[in-house]
């Protein structure tokens, strides 16, 4: 018997193979087996302490950051909220106030 994944979109155990698409019977979801393979390898970003960060959350500089182009510091302690995450070495989104948009490390920030 294959291995049948979860359903993407709900969670559901009770997915099932239909050709070439596998279909959740709870809520109607259908998606084809490139798609499953590409959920799972998303990319996961962590903060400096290791908790995995979502869109929306709120973090917190962990240490003073240049800014580059500036003569600014960004502080350590600044609270910024509603982030974005992004592909790339800079893979943050963010508005932090009296700076304007920014792109930061995860590796300088922690989840509150």
């Amino acid at each position: 018997m294959t291995n049948i994944p979860n359903c993407p979109k709900c969670n559901s155990e009770y997915a099932y193979e239909d050709r070439s698409l596998f279909v959740c019977p709870e809520c109607g979801h259908e998606w084809s087996s490139s798609e499953s393979e590409s959920v799972e390898e998303q990319n996961i970003v962590k903060d400096a302490h290791g908790n995995t960060l979502t869109d929306g959350d709120t973090i917190t500089i962990i240490k003073d950051l240049k800014v580059k182009g500036s003569s600014s510091v960004l502080k350590q302690g600044t609270n910024i909220k509603n982030i974005r995450l992004v592909e790339g070495d800079h893979n943050i989104e963010c508005k932090i106030a009296g700076f304007g948009a920014m792109n930061l490390k995860s590796e300088f920030v922690k989840k509150i």
